[in-house]
């Protein structure tokens, strides 16, 4: 039997040591073909480019792993492993990360890494997004590793299966700050509730010009202990199921007065 194909991208940038892990983790289990960002692009959502041209190169930086970087977001990572490099072959899996920092709650909709994931979803692929509560670029990522590998494995074995109503093909996965063995198991969530509330700090540059710096803090609006945030906080992987479907199905009755 031929190996699992499997692709792996991330927002920090192909030089990142979160996507060092990640193709070091799912190595073992298959043919790895890497497109990543040529710089970080964390904050980009689902954001493609359409003004100017993308470029890939082909570069050696993974030993012995196809690898690529993307001068675009990493959804034009995804779309153009999907169309152009891979355009003829079955993509088994794709993994994106492993991300510094946590894209538990309402980040999944800011986040670069979960749009790449998102995006190969929508294309069909079953796919995962892992994320590191820790924002350090020396961040110790042995247990996002050792869970990135097991997961993925899992899933391998088990595909999701095709998009619909009662399945899904994209994971939100969280790793909490925490070695290896205090790490407690794996915990299938919802998302949590929490918002940034922001501020923006105001400066001139050396022309005199004013600029704006987006600053903020993540407040926590939830309760229960079924959610992406308290399993971070006590210690679990965080797991979500998460879709591309933004229906607010329970208003569609109660929105019938706005028809003509």
């Amino acid at each position: 039997m031929s190996r699992p194909l499997i692709l792996v991208t991330n927002d920090d940038g192909i030089n990142a040591p979160g996507i060092r892990a990640l193709v070091e983790a799912v190595k073992p289990l298959g043919e790895v073909v890497v497109v990543a960002p040529d710089k970080p692009q964390s904050g980009q959502g689902h954001a493609i480019t359409i003004e100017h041209p993308i470029r890939l190169r082909k570069i050696e930086v993974f030993d012995g792993i196809e690898s690529y970087r993307c001068s675009g977001t990493p959804v034009d990572c995804v779309k153009l492993a999907k169309n152009v490099l891979l355009k003829d072959r079955k993509i088994d899996l794709c993994v994106s990360g492993i991300n510094h920092g946590s894209n538990a709650s309402i980040n999944i909709i800011y986040s670069g890494t979960m749009s790449a994931a998102m995006e190969a979803s929508l294309e069909g692929i079953d796919s995962i997004g892992f994320s590191l509560d820790d924002y350090s670029f020396q961040a110790d990522f042995t247990a996002a590793k050792h869970y990135a590998q097991l997961l993925a494995q899992k899933v391998l074995a088990k595909p999701f299966g095709p998009y619909g109503q009662d399945k899904c093909q994209l994971i939100n996965v969280n790793i909490p700050k925490l070695p290896l063995d205090d790490i407690k198991g794996i915990k299938i969530c919802r998302q949590g509730k929490g918002m940034w509330v922001e501020d923006f700090q105001e400066s001139e540059d050396p022309r005199g010009q004013k600029y704006y710096w987006l600053t903020g803090k993540f407040v926590f609006q939830d309760e229960g202990e079924d959610h992406d945030l308290w399993a971070m906080k006590n210690g679990y992987i965080a797991v979500v199921p998460s879709m591309h479907d933004l229906t607010h199905y329970p208003s569609i009755q109660s929105l019938k007065h706005l028809e003509e």
